[in-house]
Protein backbone atom coordinates (compact mmCIF):
# COMPACT_ATOMS: atom_id res chain seq x y z
CA UNK A 1 0.00 0.00 0.00
CA UNK A 2 1.24 3.55 -0.86
CA UNK A 3 2.50 5.44 1.91
CA UNK A 4 -0.19 8.66 1.38
CA UNK A 5 -2.90 5.59 1.45
CA UNK A 6 -1.76 4.21 4.89
CA UNK A 7 -1.59 8.14 5.95
CA UNK A 8 -4.92 8.79 5.12
CA UNK A 9 -6.25 5.18 6.00
CA UNK A 10 -4.61 6.16 9.93
CA UNK A 11 -6.14 9.68 9.46
CA UNK A 12 -9.57 8.01 8.75
CA UNK A 13 -9.23 5.47 11.31
CA UNK A 14 -8.36 8.24 13.76
CA UNK A 15 -11.42 10.74 13.15
CA UNK A 16 -13.73 7.29 13.30
CA UNK A 17 -12.40 6.21 16.44
CA UNK A 18 -12.37 9.40 18.26
CA UNK A 19 -16.17 10.27 17.14
CA UNK A 20 -17.07 6.60 18.58
CA UNK A 21 -15.17 7.59 22.15
CA UNK A 22 -16.38 11.22 22.15
CA UNK A 23 -19.95 10.42 21.21
CA UNK A 24 -20.27 7.31 23.51
CA UNK A 25 -18.96 9.63 26.72
CA UNK A 26 -21.50 12.28 25.44
CA UNK A 27 -24.20 9.39 25.93
CA UNK A 28 -23.79 8.56 29.17
CA UNK A 29 -22.47 11.86 30.63
CA UNK A 30 -24.82 14.70 29.07
CA UNK A 31 -27.59 15.52 31.29
CA UNK A 32 -30.37 16.20 27.80
CA UNK A 33 -31.68 13.12 26.74
CA UNK A 34 -32.43 14.25 23.15
CA UNK A 35 -28.87 15.64 22.64
CA UNK A 36 -27.61 11.89 24.13
CA UNK A 37 -30.03 10.18 21.40
CA UNK A 38 -28.53 12.72 18.49
CA UNK A 39 -25.13 11.06 19.92
CA UNK A 40 -25.89 7.56 20.04
CA UNK A 41 -26.77 8.52 15.99
CA UNK A 42 -23.70 9.47 15.52
CA UNK A 43 -21.57 6.55 17.50
CA UNK A 44 -23.58 3.82 14.91
CA UNK A 45 -22.98 5.77 11.99
CA UNK A 46 -18.70 6.22 13.28
CA UNK A 47 -19.01 2.22 14.19
CA UNK A 48 -20.16 1.89 10.33
CA UNK A 49 -17.51 3.45 8.87
CA UNK A 50 -15.17 1.62 10.90
CA UNK A 51 -17.04 -1.78 9.35
CA UNK A 52 -16.02 0.27 5.56
CA UNK A 53 -12.88 0.27 6.48
CA UNK A 54 -12.60 -3.27 7.32
CA UNK A 55 -14.63 -3.95 3.52
CA UNK A 56 -17.15 -5.49 5.60
CA UNK A 57 -19.82 -3.40 3.20
CA UNK A 58 -22.80 -5.64 3.79
CA UNK A 59 -22.50 -5.00 7.98
CA UNK A 60 -21.94 -1.46 7.80
CA UNK A 61 -25.54 -0.98 5.99
CA UNK A 62 -27.11 -3.59 8.39
CA UNK A 63 -25.51 -1.22 11.15
CA UNK A 64 -27.17 2.36 9.54
CA UNK A 65 -30.18 0.51 9.16
CA UNK A 66 -30.50 -1.42 12.09
CA UNK A 67 -29.46 0.48 14.77
CA UNK A 68 -29.47 3.96 13.10
CA UNK A 69 -32.79 3.56 10.99
CA UNK A 70 -34.21 1.51 13.59
CA UNK A 71 -33.12 1.23 17.40
CA UNK A 72 -32.26 5.05 17.15
CA UNK A 73 -35.15 6.47 15.77
CA UNK A 74 -37.25 4.70 17.85
CA UNK A 75 -35.43 6.02 21.05
CA UNK A 76 -36.01 9.24 19.78
CA UNK A 77 -39.63 8.25 18.86
CA UNK A 78 -40.28 7.19 22.96
CA UNK A 79 -38.03 10.34 23.89
CA UNK A 80 -40.57 12.61 22.34
CA UNK A 81 -44.22 10.72 23.44
CA UNK A 82 -42.63 11.09 27.05
CA UNK A 83 -43.91 14.76 28.19
CA UNK A 84 -41.81 15.23 31.74
CA UNK A 85 -44.31 16.97 33.47
CA UNK A 86 -42.35 17.37 36.99
CA UNK A 87 -38.42 17.08 38.03
CA UNK A 88 -37.47 13.66 38.90
CA UNK A 89 -36.44 13.42 42.85
CA UNK A 90 -33.14 11.59 43.45
CA UNK A 91 -32.48 7.94 43.65
CA UNK A 92 -31.43 6.70 47.16
CA UNK A 93 -28.31 4.99 47.48
CA UNK A 94 -27.26 7.29 44.45
CA UNK A 95 -23.74 7.06 45.88
CA UNK A 96 -23.34 3.51 46.17
CA UNK A 97 -24.75 2.84 42.47
CA UNK A 98 -22.50 5.20 40.97
CA UNK A 99 -19.18 3.64 42.97
CA UNK A 100 -20.13 0.14 41.82
CA UNK A 101 -20.89 1.14 38.15
CA UNK A 102 -17.94 3.47 37.96
CA UNK A 103 -16.39 -0.02 39.44
CA UNK A 104 -18.11 -2.32 36.67
CA UNK A 105 -16.38 0.17 33.76
CA UNK A 106 -13.18 0.40 34.72
CA UNK A 107 -13.43 -3.41 34.80
CA UNK A 108 -14.28 -3.76 31.71
CA UNK A 109 -11.88 -1.02 29.96
CA UNK A 110 -9.03 -3.04 31.68
CA UNK A 111 -10.20 -6.13 30.14
CA UNK A 112 -10.53 -4.13 26.87
CA UNK A 113 -7.02 -3.10 27.05
CA UNK A 114 -5.64 -6.36 27.92
CA UNK A 115 -7.54 -8.08 25.05
CA UNK A 116 -5.68 -4.73 22.71
CA UNK A 117 -2.27 -5.87 23.86
CA UNK A 118 -2.22 -8.66 24.03
CA UNK A 119 -3.67 -9.72 20.73
CA UNK A 120 -1.65 -10.43 17.77
CA UNK A 121 -3.62 -8.62 15.14
CA UNK A 122 -0.96 -8.89 12.79
CA UNK A 123 -1.73 -12.32 11.90
CA UNK A 124 -3.34 -12.79 8.86
CA UNK A 125 -6.77 -13.25 8.66
CA UNK A 126 -9.19 -15.98 6.83
CA UNK A 127 -9.31 -14.80 3.11
CA UNK A 128 -11.56 -13.08 1.43
CA UNK A 129 -15.06 -14.71 0.47
CA UNK A 130 -15.92 -11.67 -2.19
CA UNK A 131 -19.42 -12.01 -3.65
CA UNK A 132 -20.31 -14.79 -1.65
CA UNK A 133 -20.21 -13.15 1.95
CA UNK A 134 -23.85 -12.23 1.48
CA UNK A 135 -25.20 -15.52 1.11
CA UNK A 136 -22.46 -17.29 3.82
CA UNK A 137 -24.62 -13.85 6.43
CA UNK A 138 -27.81 -15.57 5.55
CA UNK A 139 -27.06 -19.23 6.19
CA UNK A 140 -25.30 -18.73 9.46
CA UNK A 141 -28.31 -15.97 10.23
CA UNK A 142 -30.66 -18.60 9.73
CA UNK A 143 -28.80 -21.79 11.16
CA UNK A 144 -26.24 -20.86 13.83
CA UNK A 145 -27.37 -17.98 14.98
CA UNK A 146 -31.33 -18.01 14.67
CA UNK A 147 -31.69 -17.63 18.19
CA UNK A 148 -30.06 -14.18 18.46
CA UNK A 149 -31.37 -12.98 15.37
CA UNK A 150 -34.98 -13.89 16.84
CA UNK A 151 -33.64 -11.91 19.87
CA UNK A 152 -33.06 -8.85 18.18
CA UNK A 153 -36.38 -8.43 16.97
CA UNK A 154 -37.85 -9.17 20.11
CA UNK A 155 -35.67 -6.29 21.60
CA UNK A 156 -37.06 -4.19 18.93
CA UNK A 157 -40.26 -5.43 19.93
CA UNK A 158 -39.84 -4.54 23.60
CA UNK A 159 -38.60 -0.88 23.29
CA UNK A 160 -41.55 -0.35 21.20
CA UNK A 161 -44.05 -1.97 24.10
CA UNK A 162 -42.09 0.37 26.44
CA UNK A 163 -42.88 3.91 23.82
CA UNK A 164 -46.32 2.95 24.16
CA UNK A 165 -46.44 2.26 27.82
CA UNK A 166 -45.00 5.66 28.37
CA UNK A 167 -46.82 7.49 26.08
CA UNK A 168 -50.15 6.42 27.80
CA UNK A 169 -48.99 7.50 31.21
CA UNK A 170 -49.29 10.64 30.41
CA UNK A 171 -53.58 11.26 30.70
CA UNK A 172 -55.17 13.26 32.30
CA UNK A 173 -56.73 11.83 35.09
CA UNK A 174 -60.37 13.36 34.99
CA UNK A 175 -62.18 13.96 31.71
CA UNK A 176 -62.63 18.01 30.95
CA UNK A 177 -65.92 18.01 30.10
CA UNK A 178 -67.41 15.45 32.40
CA UNK A 179 -65.26 15.81 35.23
CA UNK A 180 -65.35 11.59 35.50
CA UNK A 181 -61.99 9.78 36.12
CA UNK A 182 -60.42 8.80 33.19
CA UNK A 183 -59.84 5.36 32.36
CA UNK A 184 -59.74 3.26 29.11
CA UNK A 185 -63.99 2.22 29.60
CA UNK A 186 -64.43 5.80 29.48
CA UNK A 187 -61.87 6.77 26.56
CA UNK A 188 -64.08 4.12 24.72
CA UNK A 189 -67.16 5.29 25.70
CA UNK A 190 -69.33 7.45 23.31
CA UNK A 191 -70.12 10.64 24.68
CA UNK A 192 -71.96 13.25 23.41
CA UNK A 193 -70.35 16.35 22.02
CA UNK A 194 -69.70 19.44 24.51
CA UNK A 195 -71.06 22.21 21.78
CA UNK A 196 -74.73 21.14 21.24
CA UNK A 197 -77.04 23.27 18.50
CA UNK A 198 -79.45 24.71 20.51
CA UNK A 199 -83.10 23.90 19.01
Amino acid sequence: MPPLAELTQLIVFGVLATAVVVGALGVVMLPNIVYAAFLLGGVFLSVAGLYLMLNASFIAAAQILIYVGAVNVLILFAIMLVNKKEAMGASPGIGLRRVLSTGVCLGLFALLLRVAFSTPWATPGPSAIGEDAVIRLGEHFFSDYLLPFELASVLLLMAMIGAIVLARRDVLATDIGTGESVDQGLIEKARTPLLMEKP
